[in-house]
This record gives C-alpha cells, sequence and structure tokens, in this order.
C-alpha cells in the first residue's frame, strides 16, 4: 500500500508498508520513532511496559511536540496510564491506535504542517 499527497512536507514521511515494516525513502522499519525532523528503527518493549524513557527520543524533540501517535501494533491496546499521565504533564498530547492507523495520520498530519512526533509497534 502507498500513502501519497501532492507536495511533501519537510522530515520524514510514511510512504507505506512494506515487508511487514513502514516504508520511508528507500528504508523499511519494522518498528519507528519519528518526528519531523527523523526516522529511526526501534526495538519497543510489551506495551505494557512501555515508560517514557523509551520515549525519550521524541520527548526531547525542540520545540516539543503537538502530540504524540502511538502505534500499539496490528490492534489498539491501551498504553499504562502512568505513561499517558506523564506525557501529558509534559504539555504533549498522546493519541493511541493501531500502527496502520497511526501511519495514516503521520502522513495526513504532517502534510497539514502539524508538529509532532510517532511512536509505531510492529505491524
Amino acid at each position: 500500500m502507498r500513502l501519497e499527497h501532492d507536495s511533501a512536507p519537510e522530515g520524514p514521511i510514511i510512504k507505506g508498508f512494506s515487508g511487514g515494516g513502514f516504508r520511508i525513502d528507500d528504508n523499511v522499519y519494522t518498528a519507528l520513532l519519528i518526528t519531523p525532523m527523523s526516522a529511526h528503527g526501534w526495538a519497543p518493549p510489551p506495551i505494557a511496559a512501555l515508560s517514557e524513557a523509551d520515549l525519550a527520543p521524541l520527548l526531547a524533540v525542540s520545540p516539543s511536540p503537538e502530540f504524540l501517535i502511538l502505534g500499539t501494533g496490528a490492534s489498539l491496546i491501551q498504553p499504562p496510564r502512568a505513561l499517558v499521565r506523564a506525557i501529558e504533564a509534559l504539555g504533549i498530547g498522546i493519541d493511541t491506535m493501531d500502527s496502520r492507523a497511526a501511519a495514516r495520520a503521520w502522513s495526513v498530519l504532517r502534510h497539514e504542517g502539524r508538529w509532532i512526533a510517532g511512536a509505531l509497534y510492529p505491524l
């Protein structure tokens, strides 16, 4: 599947899904940490163990992201409530959805010029 728009914003855009991962330019990432400036592969813990430390590269972006898109894999799984509270205490919202929806949301929101961050679990 390809996710394309007429004009691309600066920074990484998820172009589609390939080989069980997220395609950005010539790279495919099984799991992904993504900001408006960079995209990196990620070895996430089980969602129940996900902590603020696991998301530190995203939370350190300057200026702070408006919100974090958390893609929880093939289906929606709620993250630990303590993690949600910690992120919200930083003034950053969190929106949780399955990883395919998160990839599509990333692309749409970045094309709107939104300053966001994303953590996507494997598909």
